[in-house]
């Protein structure tokens, strides 16, 4: 992915019994309660109402001239949104934002004028955002693509119907390293801690956002990530900011778009997306692994979903549906590298000889040690080490 985007992930509490049937967030958290005062926010700014606004309702009419879009950065396949103005008519006019909180922002801020008809949130924030009437409900009999997808990615604890959202990606976060300077084989979250205070020393990138950082720190030492007990925290945070920011030289969400194509570092964290990103434009890409590392890490989820208020009703549902059509799933899943949720994919990927099939795809094993981030009252705790780290680190 190309447009620099601060990663933002917030989940709350839910009980699930799978692994991988966790409630998942794509984006890591700014600290929710600091930045919008939590759910008072919410209920301060916006109205009541579930989905209810003065926006015409979808019936399967004509179409619109247009259809807005409010992203995340290079989210989309070219082909994906071209083929559906060709064939359908509607232009798509796509502004990207950094966070779900921004996001919220903007919405909250318009009260229904926002001006956009398609939004992309994570799954933590969706019963807050149908709860004050921030997204439209879907007609279903309008997007029949939805049968398209597999089960297991509908019906998800935010919206167990899919009234008002579906699925539009998931993944994970690794890492990667340069294999002609780091030559042993590295597997583990310890074994990256251990090599950026080694052989990547002053040449290790992590992630630009508190979750990733700190989750990476539990995730080494086998812990759970959503723990509240101060004395973990502290532990986390003289590992961070002693032990592990004077040898990190840049924070970076994003090192597929450019650092791991110009081999700006050694190291460096990533989504499984912006990885394979990474290799695939990279001169060298047998310069680089890729490692899913254990013994824990996380799994992600983001959906699309109609903005409160949207006037392009029509073109909004007919997008998305032209989005779960088989093809547009497939080139969503090639161009941005994250299963993108449709029935049988990875047999088909094999087929096609897609590139790096391992970094969408994962198994039962792996995805049992993927968790979910949960809000507790630590977030801003959390942004505190963070931030300490990244001053550390002067970078």
């Amino acid at each position: 992915m190309t447009d620099p985007r601060n990663a933002v992930r917030i989940l709350a509490p839910e009980g699930t019994a799978q692994a991988i049937v966790r409630e998942v967030s794509r984006r890591r958290f700014l600290s929710f309660a600091a930045l919008t005062g939590g759910a008072a926010f919410l209920a301060a700014c916006a109205g009541p109402g579930s989905g209810t606004s003065s926006a015409p309702q979808a019936t399967g009419g004509a179409l619109e001239n247009g259809v807005s879009v409010y992203t995340w950065g290079d989210y989309d396949a070219p082909e994906v949104m071209s083929s559906f103005t060709s064939e359908l008519g509607p232009k798509i006019t796509m502004d990207s934002y950094s966070s779900n909180e921004e996001l919220i922002a903007k919405l909250i801020a318009a009260k229904g004028t926002s001006g956009y008809d398609i939004v992309v949130p994570t799954g933590v924030f969706v019963p807050q955002m149908i709860e004050h009437g921030l997204l439209e409900k879907f007609n279903k009999d309008l997007i029949p693509n939805m049968s398209n997808l597999d089960a297991f990615y509908l019906g998800r604890a935010w919206d167990p119907e899919n009234d008002y959202t579906v699925v539009k990606a998931w993944g994970t976060t690794g890492y990667v390293y340069d294999k002609t300077v780091i030559t042993r084989e590295l597997t583990t979250w310890a074994d990256f801690f251990d090599a950026a205070q080694n052989e990547a020393s002053g040449k290790t990138a992590m992630s630009d956002d508190p979750a990733g950082i700190i989750g990476s720190y539990f995730w080494a030492n086998d812990m759970d990530w959503n723990t509240d007990d101060e004395a973990e925290l502290d532990a986390c945070a003289d590992f961070l900011v002693n032990e592990i920011a004077p040898h990190i030289a840049a924070f970076d969400s994003y090192p597929g778009s450019s650092a791991i194509p110009q081999g700006t570092h050694v190291l460096m964290q990533a989504w499984n997306g912006d990885a394979r990103l990474g290799l695939q434009e990279s001169s060298e890409p047998e310069r680089w692994q890729w490692v899913f590392p254990g013994p824990r890490t996380e799994l992600w989820m983001d959906n699309w979903a109609i903005a409160a208020g949207a006037q392009n009703i029509e073109a909004a549902h007919a997008f998305i549906n032209w989005s779960l059509s088989t093809e547009s799933l497939a080139a969503n899943l090639d161009y941005i590298g994250y299963n993108v949720g449709g029935k049988d994919m990875e047999p088909a990927a094999i087929e096609a000889g897609l590139d790096y099939v391992d970094m969408i795809f994962f198994t039962p094993e792996q995805l049992e040690t993927m968790n979910e981030q949960e809000l507790n009252d630590t977030q801003q705790r959390r942004v505190e080490i963070w931030s300490e780290m990244k001053a550390a680190a002067g970078a």
